[in-house]
């Protein structure tokens, strides 16, 4: 699997800033992406032909985020037996709440993982595609593993910033 990839979705050109997160989560690891826009409700044609074409050109994980009703990760799923991750965005007036839910709340038999809202979320999706990957790449495994580690020493030393014990135990 070291040639897969990661297509990336979003139904709003106004939803890159928050899907760019797992997009840089990627980047981080070494692990190639395509990110692009597709409507599901308003370009179902143009949905169905990226993930046929991802598909066929080695996509193996599929991120698709989307705000309001949320369609989009579940039409996605529908098209592939790949693993979707759909991201909830803030995008209505109940800030993403009815995203998640949509998301969360699919069909027995069409499963879409679900993270947490807006960029965390991304960035969590980014993450998430790269460890499924990893369960072919060795390599993305260890970048995946580093990662962690590096994780670890900048709360450590955070914490030793920050830390402060009174003078009185």
């Amino acid at each position: 699997m070291a040639d897969a990839w990661v297509c990336i979705l979003m139904g709003s050109d106004s939803d890159a800033g928050v899907m760019s997160r797992a997009a840089d989560a990627l980047d981080e690891l070494g692990v190639a992406y395509e990110l692009t826009v597709a409507s599901a409700h308003r370009t179902p044609e143009r949905v169905q032909d990226i993930i046929r074409d991802a598909e066929k050109n080695g996509a193996r994980v599929f991120i698709a985020g989307a705000g309001a009703a949320a369609h989009l990760p579940g039409v996605v799923a529908s098209l592939t037996s790949y693993p979707v991750i759909g991201v909830p965005l803030e995008g209505s007036a109940l800030g993403g709440f009815d995203a998640l839910l949509s998301i969360a709340q699919m069909p027995g038999g069409i499963p879409v993982a679900t993270v947490a809202v807006g960029g965390a979320g991304a960035k969590n999706a980014g993450i998430l595609a790269a460890q499924i990957l990893a369960i072919g790449d060795p390599g993305l495994a260890d970048r995946l593993q580093a990662s962690r580690s590096k994780m670890r020493e900048e709360v450590a030393a955070k914490a030793r910033q920050v830390e402060r014990r009174t003078t009185g135990r």
